[in-house]
């Protein structure tokens, strides 16, 4: 038989919801490259059959942490103050520790994939 739910826990669906939206504010950030679980993959929410990596939720007022990877170049104090305020918008006023693990360059976009046309020097006459 499994123990009665403590008051303090979320229901399923509101955390695996609140997960989810505390994931997405934070990779809408621009400086953010993505979500990471730090060093040993601890940083995360189980949820039933699947887990979101980077977040950890608690019980309601619990501490939220957040964990990711920034752009190279970023500024990593303001970053972290934006993203504790987007986790705030979603998860309420609680506290927030934000763990930046690693900084990465932006992704390039792709070259274009059709051939470009080249055109051969003109030739000096004989």
């Amino acid at each position: 038989m499994a123990p009665p739910a403590r008051p303090t826990d979320h229901p399923p669906d509101r955390l695996s919801a609140t997960a989810d939206a505390v994931g997405a504010a934070v990779l809408g950030h621009p400086a953010v490259v993505r979500l990471d679980g730090g060093a040993f993959g601890t940083v995360a929410t189980h949820l039933p059959g699947r887990r979101v990596v980077g977040v950890q939720l608690g019980g309601p007022g619990d501490t939220v942490t957040v964990s990711v990877v920034l752009a190279l170049g970023a500024a990593i104090p303001e970053v972290g103050d934006q993203l504790r305020e987007r986790v705030r918008a979603v998860a309420g006023p609680v506290p927030v520790d934000v763990h930046v693990n690693d900084v990465e360059p932006l992704p390039v976009e792709s070259p274009p994939t059709e051939p470009v046309p080249v055109r051969a020097p003109p030739r000096e006459p004989p």
